[in-house]
């Protein structure tokens, strides 16, 4: 049966937690809220509709990126894997959508943001095969100073062109 993929702009509804399974991987889990708004013509305002609530789950590098990045409340776009989880409690039976998700970012509608990717280490640029996931990851004791510090990035003159060449050339929509 294919993945049922899905995409949720939503809020983070609780703070993002980091595990760490026996196995060696770690783990980040949040809840999203997504409520659906409309426009109501007989009120002339905006009206909240139903609110699809979710867990996310995200793994290995994801996860330290997004304990990193994400606190509760704050506006996101999770992409990944929908799928139910199957619990027992108290109360009998139950189950509840899970996403594994695949990529986490902030919806840039209500702010902004600033990207900082690690530095590559020798292991990553060595086609070793699989490495641990917690080698070289967030996850590590050493913090990530942000620095862009592989050869992708070049402060060269020459190869970056300037954010605002000319004030007056500027294209209509960023007036």
């Amino acid at each position: 049966m294919p993945d049922t993929d899905i995409t949720v702009v939503g809020r983070v509804a609780s703070p993002p937690r980091l595990a760490r399974l026996d196995s060696g991987s770690s783990v980040v889990n949040f809840r999203i809220a997504a409520t659906s708004r409309r426009f109501d013509r007989t009120t002339q305002d905006w009206v909240d509709g139903e609110t699809f609530w979710s867990d996310v789950e995200c793994w290995g590098d994801l996860g330290g990126n997004v304990v990193r990045s994400v606190s509760k409340g704050d506006s996101v776009v999770v992409v990944g894997r929908l799928w139910t989880r199957d619990y027992e409690s108290q109360n009998g039976r139950g189950s509840t959508s899970q996403i594994r998700a695949d990529a986490v970012g902030p919806d840039l509608r209500w702010g902004w943001a600033e990207y900082h990717r690690p530095a590559r280490t020798a292991r990553e640029e060595a086609p070793a095969g699989p490495a641990p996931e917690t080698e070289g990851s967030p996850f590590a004791d050493e913090p990530l100073d942000g620095a862009p510090t592989s050869e992708d990035y070049v402060d060269d003159p020459e190869t970056l062109s300037s954010l605002d060449p000319d004030r007056e050339l500027r294209e209509p929509a960023l007036h």
